[in-house]
């Protein structure tokens, strides 16, 4: 993948499989709780322009410091922030844990909500939206993969995903204040995707364009409340 390149050794835990992302339905199999949660995140700095994700012993994942984009120049783009980072990392991650062949717009929600601590996972959190519910949804909506399928080591953004990028960019430009790319105009790139499967687990979970609202006013608030 172009300039969010994921190097992931195998995951410990053992995967069990959903369907493809916005595209393939496969065979039924076991699904099993994400290896995320309940353990400690450590982060350390591998060089200037990538950051390295571990989980309680092995390194998982290293990622690079920007995510991709194919409609602005990518030395134009405003500086994405560390949680936008780790959460667009989690995502890719876990869509290889369940055996997706693409990173679509539900494993970028996931990862959101699996790295937790941003503003975007928080105003999830405070309206109900979960990870276990969003994966729940998940496997509704798109059924199972087969248990032999493996997804490929870099699973590749799908085109309504790579939108939803560019769309947080665009929402980060609209705003003209300084400051970075966030998790929130993620969250809100994933809105905008109308019948992409993020889209439509939002919706079913109860986010609303009046959701929208509240949070890009909490993302103008934040911003003006950083640079008094």
């Amino acid at each position: 993948m172009a300039s969010s390149t994921l190097s992931a050794l195998p995951i410990s835990s053992s995967a069990a499989a959903t369907s493809s992302p916005e595209s393939l339905r496969l065979a039924p199999s076991s699904l099993s709780p994400s290896s995320f949660h309940g353990n400690k995140l450590l982060i350390r700095r591998f060089s200037s322009s990538s950051v390295v994700l571990k989980w309680r012993g092995p390194t998982v994942a290293r990622i690079s410091s920007s995510l991709p984009t194919t409609k602005y120049d990518p030395a134009k783009v405003p500086k994405w922030s560390a949680r936008a980072i780790r959460s667009f990392g989690f995502g890719e991650l876990e869509a290889r844990k369940l055996k997706y062949p693409n990173t679509g717009t539900e494993a970028i929600l996931m990862g959101i909500l699996i790295e937790g601590t941003s503003s975007a996972a928080k105003f999830l959190r405070a309206n109900g939206i979960t990870f276990f519910k969003v994966r729940q949804e998940i496997v509704d909506l798109l059924g199972k993969s087969d248990l032999f399928f493996f997804s490929p080591e870099h699973p590749p953004l799908t085109e309504q995903a790579q939108r939803a990028l560019d769309k947080a960019i665009e929402e980060k430009l609209k705003s003209g204040d300084d400051g970075e790319i966030t998790p929130s105009h993620i969250l809100l790139g994933l809105w905008s995707e109308t019948d992409s499967a993020g889209q439509r687990i939002l919706e079913t979970l109860g986010f609303t364009d009046e959701k929208a609202k509240e949070l890009v006013n909490y993302i103008d608030e934040g911003a003006a409340l950083s640079s008094r």
